[in-house]
């Protein structure tokens, strides 16, 4: 029966609130529920498993490997998501409740693609799902995740096709907690360090679930000399306690106490999914996500230097110029790129690189699939400190000479003019003496070859009408100087009030890793 083209045909649902440049992440179940969920899983099956899986040749149904975090709302959406693969003909591994980085261990030890679901730190009525290709291989806006939003949107209007019975996909599910646990001992070996006591902050989040297999006994493997307090372990997705966001002061205080209070070594502080870490020293303090990079880096540069290799480090262009200094100064390669994990894993696989870094304690790892792991980098700090005898403060004072504002957001009436006063001043008319600049991410400015060093950035956000100012010197006059100039620029058209933002304990804003995109 021909069809009746004067018929209106529905348009596609707009997803483009849930599905952002990097990832899925909603209210649920306002913006993201079971069916919306079951779209999602038939459209990544036709916009990335399927097309993947052709062209690479794979003979039989496709997989796909589904974890999800502690969120109540977790079983339910993966259910609906796993029942959208199956009914495209892909096959599904549940794995069940695992960390956001023992998802990409699943990914790149099965060689499948993978879906975790997780709103990392965000709220307990808030999931959402970051995707990836086999291998842990990201998939962004660029990379698949534009199709997915469209051809999902589509699906929730018309309705996910299906295969037929004999088709459809099998559901399964398998642990994978202890070969995850065992993959990250075969990369750092804990054995022979001094006995240290290190207090752990889970936040209720995945690090409770996760802790005890990797640092303990927990997954069945030999005991470690690590005496670990646990703190906030319970699985809990209302965050009853804190919430499960370690860049903000407020949520390393328990913490910090107990650290103190416990005459612990140091303290190691996760967020909800566990794919960050945060490292809190004897006296309480925090260590710069920039001194891990470091202290990380020239780790893994002498592990590669001693079997014959080059070793290449990625850092982001707001990381302590400490990260640099020092891997050129051990005769390795750094490479500058911009802020956001998609770039940090472009570089990694382009370059090959060993280790990267970000401001934001997300750390990368060549042999865990150029993806990043939290627990492994807290891995490497207790080999570090376990190795010698000096405490965490005197150990990590050398990768932290320099001075740091931390990341300083201003709301502004008009962010374009906003930058341009700035750039009037340092640029044009330099005011203060000859300066390098590049536009790599937003506008970086640098005094670094001449005295007094310094030099700072300026990025707008993508999503709101902010300006983000992270400043560093050789010396805290100097920074403070360059930081209460600059502000006085960027906001000398608002009020003030409205202009302050707010800088986290660790050097970077809360707001700066709610979603990737925002930047």
């Amino acid at each position: 029966m021909p069809q009746n083209s004067s018929l209106p045909v529905d348009p596609p649902v707009d997803l483009s609130a849930l599905i952002k440049a990097y990832d899925v992440r909603g209210v649920v179940p306002d913006q993201f529920d079971a069916r919306v969920a079951r779209a999602i899983g038939a459209a990544f099956a036709d916009a990335v498993v399927l097309p993947d899986a052709t062209g690479a040749g794979t003979a039989g149904r496709p997989t796909v490997v589904i974890g999800n975090d502690m969120r109540p709302s977790g079983p339910e959406l993966v259910g609906a998501f796993a029942d959208g693969l199956a009914a495209r003909g892909v096959d599904v591994v549940r794995i069940g409740l695992c960390s956001t980085d023992g998802l990409y261990y699943a990914s790149g030890s099965l060689a499948m693609p993978g879906a975790m679901f997780t709103a990392s730190h965000n709220p307990a009525e808030y999931n959402g799902i970051k995707l990836c290709r086999s291998g842990a291989r990201p998939v962004g806006q660029d990379t698949g995740l534009t199709q997915v939003r469209d051809l999902a949107g589509a699906y929730l209007t018309d309705g996910v096709p299906e295969v037929d019975d004999a088709a459809r996909g099998q559901v399964t599910d398998r642990d994978l907690l202890a070969d995850y646990a065992a993959f990250l001992r075969g990369l750092v070996d804990l054995s022979g360090i001094r006995r240290l006591k290190v207090v752990v902050d889970a936040g209720n989040g995945m690090g409770g679930h996760t802790a005890p297999a990797v640092l303990g006994t927990g997954a069945g493997l030999p005991e470690l000399p690590l005496d670990v307090v646990p703190l906030y372990f319970e699985l809990d997705g209302t965050f009853p306690n804190h919430e499960a966001n370690p860049l903000e002061p407020e949520n390393l205080r328990d913490l910090q106490a107990a650290v103190v209070e416990h005459g612990a070594d140091l303290g190691l502080a996760f967020d909800g999914d566990a794919d960050r870490c945060f490292v809190i020293d004897e006296n309480g303090d925090p260590v710069s996500p920039s001194a891990i990079t470091a202290l990380v880096g020239l780790r893994e540069v002498e592990r590669e230097r001693a079997a014959g290799r080059d070793a290449i480090i990625i850092h982001n262009l707001i990381t302590s110029q400490v990260v640099p200094d020092l891997v050129t100064a051990a005769g390795a390669t750094a490479v500058r790129t911009r802020v956001g994990h998609s770039f940090i894993k472009a570089q990694m696989a382009e370059h090959g690189a060993v280790f990267g870094g970000e401001h934001s304690a997300h750390y990368y790892f060549r042999d865990f699939f150029f993806a990043d792991t939290g627990m492994l980098a807290a891995m490497h700090v207790l080999a570090a400190l376990g190795s010698q005898d000096a405490p965490l403060s005197a150990l990590s004072e050398a990768y932290q000479p320099y001075v740091a504002s931390g990341e300083i957001n201003s709301r502004v009436e008009d962010v374009p003019a906003a930058r341009a006063r700035v750039v009037k001043a340092y640029v044009t008319d330099q005011g203060a003496g000859p300066v390098e600049v590049d536009e790599l991410d937003g506008l970086t400015v640098s005094h670094w070859e001449s005295h007094p060093r310094w030099w700072f950035n300026l990025r707008a956000s993508n999503t709101e009408p902010l300006l983000r100012l992270n400043v560093e010197a050789a010396d805290e006059d100097i920074m403070e100087k360059v930081r209460d100039d600059v502000l006085a620029l960027v906001r000398q058209d608002t009020p003030p009030a409205a202009a302050a933002g707010v800088t986290g304990a660790t050097g970077v804003s809360g707001a700066d890793v709610a979603a990737e995109g925002d930047r």
